[in-house]
């Protein structure tokens, strides 16, 4: 296959799956309480669309560069962290979020003025949908290789 083919694959892939897992996401949430525009680019959710993103990209790099390459475990490094960073930070400004929206509500409503009506409060991820969202990658992006090769 030719490099121009390659890399193409190297980008179209991963942005496949992680539309793919937004759409999972988006159906999953407007079962859940009903169709809502933000559904479309929210933070959290089930499944982490970013984990199956950074995944998908690693998984591509391995099958192109091999899983034994440098790249590839760059690749994994990067979404180690982006990972880490959905369950850990993101998670714990989203119960910020949460904490500050209640003691503004109850203590200092006359601070509102000056703020967002409210301030987002599902920013991360749990660790199950960190793991639906590897799992999702890792099939939706063995498969596309398997199909594309």
């Amino acid at each position: 296959m030719n490099d121009f083919l390659i890399h193409w694959q190297l980008l179209i892939i991963p942005l496949a799956v992680m539309i793919i897992s937004q759409f999972v996401k988006v159906v999953l949430e407007t079962k859940a309480t009903g169709f809502e525009w933000r559904h479309l680019n929210s933070y959290g959710g089930m499944p982490s669309s970013h984990t199956a993103f950074f995944v998908s990209i690693a998984l591509m790099l391995g099958f192109v560069e091999g899983f034994d390459s440098a790249v590839f475990m760059l690749g994994a490094f990067v979404a180690l962290v982006f990972i880490r960073d959905a369950v850990g930070i993101r998670r714990a400004l989203g119960h910020h979020g949460k904490v500050l929206n209640y003691l503004l509500q109850k203590e200092h409503p006359e601070a509102r003025k000056d703020l967002p009506e409210k301030l987002e409060e599902r920013l991360g991820h749990t660790e199950a949908q960190v793991i639906a969202g590897a799992v999702l990658s890792v099939l939706l992006t063995t498969l596309f290789y398997a199909l594309i090769k």
